[in-house]
């Protein structure tokens, strides 16, 4: 240990630095144990979240667990879980959506090629 006035190294035990004089305060560790719950909900939504097939459940999950996380017996546990599953979310539902938008549109101008011709072409 060492003497916050002096800065020198000293005995852990000592009630005073040897060097300066100075009384040391010796300082004890408080280890805080919570007994909150744990917020299962909000785990699995974030989980969820990264699976395309069930992300709208990962999102429905996600926001349950945020809710849950607001009540007392939780004491805040899994909101950034929660929240860090909604917007994960929110982007794999967005990708989809893309994803397919961009499919519907390549399927259609492959069984209509005037299509293509007549109403994309121009815009190129």
């Amino acid at each position: 240990m060492f003497c916050k006035n002096c800065g020198k190294e000293i005995d852990d035990k000592a009630s005073v630095c040897i060097h300066c004089g100075v009384p040391v305060k010796h300082e004890t560790q408080q280890v805080v144990v919570s007994n909150a719950p744990s917020n299962g909900v909000a785990i699995a939504g974030f989980v969820l979240s990264f699976f395309s097939f069930a992300a709208v459940l990962g999102l429905i999950l996600s926001i349950v667990g945020l809710q849950k996380s607001k009540q007392p017996e939780f004491n805040g546990k899994g909101k950034g879980l929660a929240i860090a599953g909604i917007i994960l979310s929110c982007i794999t539902i967005g990708y989809w959506i893309i994803i397919i938008a961009c499919c519907v549109g390549a399927a259609s101008c492959a069984t209509d090629p005037g299509l293509y011709t007549s109403v994309l072409l121009p815009l190129v």
